[in-house]
């Protein structure tokens, strides 16, 4: 005990890089909330929480709210243990400049080159195996049980959306979410969106996670480099996908 208490870590804390969620009993008599707090504020991405009750072990008392804390940190969800949660492929695309297409060539000719985007979109999708969970404005939300039909699947959109006269930019991010009321919710939701937001007009980009996991196919990847994403901790490299 005493050799623990002797252990002075503050040196360190600034090498440590991945978040981190520092969760406190308010009224715990051993542990200072003020120290905690501390610890948080020099960790380079230290969150502090604070939560109800005295128990300083952490199976014991209120454990549900430490979980609903711990559950919102890691996949940015607050849906308690009864959810349906998997590891799946998000896929956004967005239709590049569309208002300014509608203008070229008139309202109606405009609608109906977008009315045929999202028929095929959909056909593509029935193709390859996947699930449409939102559609806004001129994008898609479509999640797959695997990245290689999702690839597939967004490869042959953009294709198709260019012999349509149109461009599309189409992002994918593999990982944990949660299915709620026909909506898809998690962090993997959120990166895929800002992934697809890096993507070039004609383009398919992914995000590292898919493309390690994808590693020995038949598609070809060309680094787009490092990033930083909104609202995500630290950065992603992005990988364009070669047609």
């Amino acid at each position: 005990m005493r050799r623990m208490l002797e252990v002075d870590l503050r040196p360190l804390l600034s090498s440590v890089t991945a978040p981190a969620l520092l969760l406190h009993r308010k009224d715990a008599p051993f542990i200072p909330g003020e120290g905690m707090r501390w610890l948080a504020e020099h960790l380079p991405n230290g969150q502090y929480v604070e939560v109800p009750g005295d128990e300083t072990p952490g199976f014991i008392g209120d454990v549900d709210g430490l979980m609903d804390e711990i559950e919102e940190f890691l996949v940015g969800t607050r849906v308690g243990g009864a959810v349906d949660r998997r590891v799946a492929t998000v896929l956004f695309s967005d239709v590049v400049g569309s208002t300014e297409r509608a203008a070229g060539v008139g309202e109606r000719v405009g609608s109906g080159l977008l009315e045929s985007h999202r028929a095929e979109a959909r056909r593509l999708l029935a193709r390859y195996g996947g699930r449409e969970m939102n559609t806004t404005g001129d994008g898609f939300l479509f999640v797959f049980e695997s990245p290689t039909p999702a690839i597939e699947c967004a490869l042959a959109m953009c294709r198709a959306s260019r012999n349509d006269g149109l461009e599309i930019r189409v992002g994918l991010h593999s990982g944990e979410v949660v299915f709620e009321a026909g909506d898809v919710t998690g962090i993997a939701v959120h990166i895929g969106a800002r992934v697809e937001a890096l993507a070039n007009p004609g383009e398919v980009v992914v995000s590292q996670t898919v493309r390690d996991m994808v590693i020995g196919s038949v598609f070809g990847f060309t680094s787009r480099g490092h990033h930083e994403l909104k609202g995500v901790p630290g950065t992603w490299e992005i990988y364009v996908v070669g047609t």
